[in-house]
Parts: C-alpha cells; sequence; structure tokens
C-alpha cells in the first residue's frame, strides 16, 4: 500500500485572476464567481469561492485557512497549471516572486541546505541556469558561512544566473508538471 502524502492547507492566498462571472466555458445557467489563486506557504495553485458580493483583484491576499474568511466562501480545490487564465498565467510569476521577497531566508535556505539526490545528481542542479561549475562554487561558498540572502549569493558567487528569477523559474516549471523532483512546491 502506497504512503499517502499529508495534506497540506494554505492559510493564505494571492488572488491571480477573479473571474466574476464564472469561467466563460462552464456550462449551466447559475454560473458563480470564480478566483485563480497561489498559496503563500507551499505554492499551491488553487480555485477559490468568493463570498457572495465580493469583487477581488490581482495581488490581493485573501485568508483562506480554518475558521472565519473575510472574502472567500470556500476552497473549490486545487488547479492544475493548464487550467490556469492568461491573465493568471501572466500573474504567476509575479505573485511567485512577490512570495519570495517575503519570505527570502526560506528560499536562501535552499542553497545553505541542497544535497545530493544521487552519486551524480546534487538538488542546485535543478535550479535554470545552474551546472556542475555553479553548483561547486556554491558548495565551496557556503563552507566559509551560510548566505545571508540572495544579494550575497550573487556577491560570493561570481558569474552566478540571477538565483531568485532561477527559483521563479523553477516553481513555474514544477506547477506545470514538468519536474520529476519538488524542491519548493507540494
Amino acid at each position: 500500500m502506497e504512503p499517502t502524502k499529508p495534506t497540506v492547507r494554505e492559510e493564505k492566498a494571492i488572488i491571480l485572476d477573479y473571474l466574476e462571472h464564472g469561467y466563460p466555458f462552464e456550462e449551466g445557467a447559475i454560473k458563480s464567481s470564480i478566483a485563480q489563486a497561489l498559496g503563500v506557504n507551499y505554492l499551491t495553485l488553487l480555485e477559490l469561492i468568493p463570498k457572495k458580493g465580493m469583487q477581488l483583484q490581482p495581488y490581493q491576499e485573501v485568508y483562506i485557512g480554518e475558521g472565519k474568511r473575510d472574502e472567500i466562501h470556500h476552497i473549490k480545490g486545487r488547479i492544475n497549471a493548464d487550467k490556469l487564465t492568461a491573465t493568471a498565467k501572466n500573474e504567476l510569476p509575479h505573485a511567485i516572486e512577490n512570495v519570495i521577497n517575503r519570505d527570502e531566508k526560506r528560499f536562501v535556505e535552499f542553497f545553505n541546505k541542497a544535497q545530493p539526490l544521487s552519486m551524480r545528481m546534487h538538488q542546485l542542479e535543478l535550479i535554470p541556469g545552474f551546472g556542475k561549475k555553479h553548483m561547486w562554487e556554491v558548495l565551496e561558498a557556503r563552507k566559509v558561512k551560510p548566505f545571508a540572502s540572495f544579494e550575497d549569493l550573487k556577491e560570493r558567487v561570481k558569474l552566478l544566473p540571477d538565483p531568485k528569477q532561477a527559483v521563479v523559474k523553477r516553481i513555474i516549471s514544477e506547477l506545470e508538471g514538468k519536474e520529476k523532483y519538488c524542491l519548493f512546491t507540494s
């Protein structure tokens, strides 16, 4: 029997797109408003049903945890990246960058703690633009002292692609289901 993954529950989400009249392609007479959002803690893509009369804006942060919710009636569920609207797809990189900026330490910590996946592959090599050379430079630099920020990482590891943008690209790739290993999403 397969071990079940623990259910991850988001507390807050960032709105990517708000469709006041529901999806245009949805059948049926009564369509409810729907919002597509990015969970802040586990970077999950979600469909949310707002409360009646509620207007939501892109980048608006909403509470979706247990207890009283002001804007959201209920969480419809997870959504695949290919079901995102064009607007939501456009806003996704900006929303991810917003999450990274607010909790930079969490993402920099990945570079401080990344481990080998096998004898031939390291987690750092899964970051877009990072090859063996960058991996070894990061490993050597972090032995001296852990990285404090993305800026610190860029200063101490020369010719490194922008680590924040590389993490954004990796997260999008994970959300699109293109990756075997998920480093940042659940």
